[in-house]
């Protein structure tokens, strides 16, 4: 299974609880039985990221999307709707959370040194990666996209197109900008929902 990459999208849905959003960020970095020693909130900040990403992936506005890729990128069209849809997030920042975006980027980044010894050891170069590029505030600049998946294609084991995808993306930005601002709103609500009844 290709990584996922949305981890704006994954920290705005975790709410505002730092636990939470520490948990949302390490679902990428976390494979396999959730970890037993971990505080509750981490624990269920992992378990919503697990339940976003299965809820994504099912979701028919994103299958609908996914399919109007074209070889050779629809293989990578997770990846590819991930990194956009951050995009999209950053650009209309406001519109989703009360906090400015780059207050947000600095604070998230400020939560993950706090908590920098609890990290998994595969999120700590990626840590030191989001502060060198001011991530995930600077994923409002397309240029940023272009870089972080030709990076992304560097990391995976066959040789990939992700390095030539932003132009594939910006001509493609119309329909998934239509796909984003129907499914965000969705996605959002049934975040709460989720945390609603797994903290009853």
């Amino acid at each position: 299974m290709l990584a996922r990459m949305n981890h704006l999208a994954h920290a705005v849905l975790a709410g505002d609880e730092p636990d939470l959003i520490l948990g949302g960020l390490f679902g990428d970095f976390v494979h396999g039985p959730v970890p037993t020693d971990l505080r509750r909130g981490v624990e269920l900040g992992l378990r919503l990221h697990r339940a976003i990403d299965v809820h994504t992936d099912r979701h028919p506005v994103v299958v609908g999307l996914r399919s109007q890729f074209v070889a050779p990128f629809r293989r990578y069209a997770g990846i590819l709707l991930d990194i956009w849809f951050d995009h999209l997030l950053a650009c209309d920042f406001a519109r989703w959370c009360a906090t400015p975006l780059q207050r947000f980027s600095d604070d998230l980044l400020a939560l993950l040194q706090r908590h920098a010894d609890e990290l998994p050891p595969t999120m700590r170069g990626f840590v030191a990666y989001m502060r060198r590029s001011n991530l995930p505030a600077a994923y409002a600049d397309a240029a940023v996209v272009g870089r972080a998946l030709a990076g992304v294609g560097t990391r995976l084991s066959r040789a990939n197109p992700l390095h030539e995808a932003l132009p594939v993306l910006q001509a493609m930005d119309p329909a998934l900008r239509q796909g984003f601002e129907e499914f965000f709103p969705e996605l959002r609500d049934f975040a709460r929902e989720w945390l609603r009844q797994a903290s009853a």
